[in-house]
């Protein structure tokens, strides 16, 4: 059986496999792992990203609350510099958003054609 967590970032766990991602019903939680492949980035870096991609800015009530959730499944590890926490991905989130990235094309590869 399937076991589905429903937070900002929804955790699962592919059926069969034990491997965990971020499920797609939900991008949010995608898109940080994403961003965070590429560079570390603390929280307003992550808003202003994703403000560039969907076109508004997300509030620090949606960014920190996915974060956390993020964090608590040990996707992302943080490093504090005063009251600034730059947020990485851990290998955890690394194997985690390559599932993501299959599961992502394997669902919306057809989509624009």
């Amino acid at each position: 059986m399937d076991v589905f967590i429903y937070i900002v970032c929804p955790i699962f766990n592919v059926r069969g496999l034990g491997e965990e991602c971020c499920d797609m019903r939900g991008l949010l939680g995608f898109l940080i792992l994403f961003l965070l492949s590429k560079n570390s980035m603390h929280g307003q870096e992550i808003a202003n990203e994703l403000a560039k991609r969907r076109g508004e800015k997300p509030s620090p009530g949606t960014i920190y609350p996915a974060l956390k959730s993020l964090r608590d499944a040990r996707f992302l590890s943080e490093v504090k510099e005063g009251k600034t926490i730059t947020y990485s991905l851990t290998p955890r989130g690394k194997k985690a958003l390559e599932i993501a990235k299959r599961r992502f094309s394997r669902t919306f590869l057809g989509v624009l054609t």
